[in-house]
Protein backbone atom coordinates (compact mmCIF):
# COMPACT_ATOMS: atom_id res chain seq x y z
CA UNK A 1 0.00 0.00 0.00
CA UNK A 2 1.13 3.58 -0.97
CA UNK A 3 2.08 6.14 2.10
CA UNK A 4 -1.13 8.26 3.18
CA UNK A 5 0.26 11.93 1.85
CA UNK A 6 0.95 13.15 5.67
CA UNK A 7 3.01 10.24 5.87
CA UNK A 8 5.31 10.81 2.68
CA UNK A 9 5.58 14.30 3.78
CA UNK A 10 6.88 13.62 7.15
CA UNK A 11 9.13 11.10 5.72
CA UNK A 12 10.45 13.62 2.80
CA UNK A 13 11.06 16.19 6.11
CA UNK A 14 12.68 13.35 8.24
CA UNK A 15 14.99 12.45 5.52
CA UNK A 16 16.06 16.24 4.76
CA UNK A 17 17.54 16.29 7.86
CA UNK A 18 18.86 13.19 8.26
CA UNK A 19 19.57 11.89 4.84
CA UNK A 20 18.68 8.21 4.03
CA UNK A 21 21.31 7.66 1.35
CA UNK A 22 23.52 4.48 1.12
CA UNK A 23 26.20 5.98 3.47
CA UNK A 24 23.84 6.75 6.04
CA UNK A 25 24.92 6.29 9.71
CA UNK A 26 21.26 7.40 11.14
CA UNK A 27 18.61 4.62 9.59
CA UNK A 28 19.02 0.97 9.28
CA UNK A 29 17.04 0.06 6.66
CA UNK A 30 16.96 2.80 4.04
CA UNK A 31 15.40 4.54 1.74
CA UNK A 32 12.83 5.38 4.78
CA UNK A 33 9.71 5.58 2.42
CA UNK A 34 10.09 2.10 1.87
CA UNK A 35 9.14 1.20 5.54
CA UNK A 36 5.77 3.23 5.03
CA UNK A 37 2.65 1.85 4.16
CA UNK A 38 -0.95 4.00 4.30
CA UNK A 39 -1.15 5.57 7.46
CA UNK A 40 2.09 3.89 9.22
CA UNK A 41 5.59 4.41 8.88
CA UNK A 42 7.90 2.49 10.70
CA UNK A 43 11.51 3.95 11.69
CA UNK A 44 14.63 1.91 11.96
CA UNK A 45 17.49 3.46 13.44
CA UNK A 46 20.66 2.87 14.30
CA UNK A 47 21.40 2.58 17.57
CA UNK A 48 24.21 5.23 18.11
CA UNK A 49 22.20 7.70 16.33
CA UNK A 50 18.32 6.13 17.77
CA UNK A 51 18.21 9.21 21.05
CA UNK A 52 19.01 11.88 18.79
CA UNK A 53 16.73 11.12 15.92
CA UNK A 54 14.46 9.99 17.62
CA UNK A 55 13.41 13.06 19.87
CA UNK A 56 13.58 15.04 16.18
CA UNK A 57 11.08 12.57 14.50
CA UNK A 58 8.94 12.78 17.83
CA UNK A 59 8.43 16.54 17.30
CA UNK A 60 8.04 16.33 13.73
CA UNK A 61 5.07 13.93 13.75
CA UNK A 62 3.85 16.72 15.91
CA UNK A 63 4.48 19.13 13.54
CA UNK A 64 2.56 17.07 10.86
CA UNK A 65 -0.32 15.93 12.71
CA UNK A 66 0.51 12.61 13.25
CA UNK A 67 1.52 10.39 16.61
CA UNK A 68 4.58 8.93 17.67
CA UNK A 69 4.53 5.20 19.39
CA UNK A 70 8.15 4.04 21.25
CA UNK A 71 7.60 0.52 20.62
CA UNK A 72 10.85 -0.07 22.82
CA UNK A 73 9.19 2.14 25.60
CA UNK A 74 5.90 0.87 24.54
CA UNK A 75 4.86 4.74 24.85
CA UNK A 76 3.45 7.25 23.20
CA UNK A 77 6.44 9.95 21.85
CA UNK A 78 4.94 13.42 23.74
Amino acid sequence: MSPAPRIRAYVEALVARYRDDDRSVVWASPPVIEEASGPIVYLLMSYSKAEEVSEFAAELAREHGLVCFDPQGECLRP
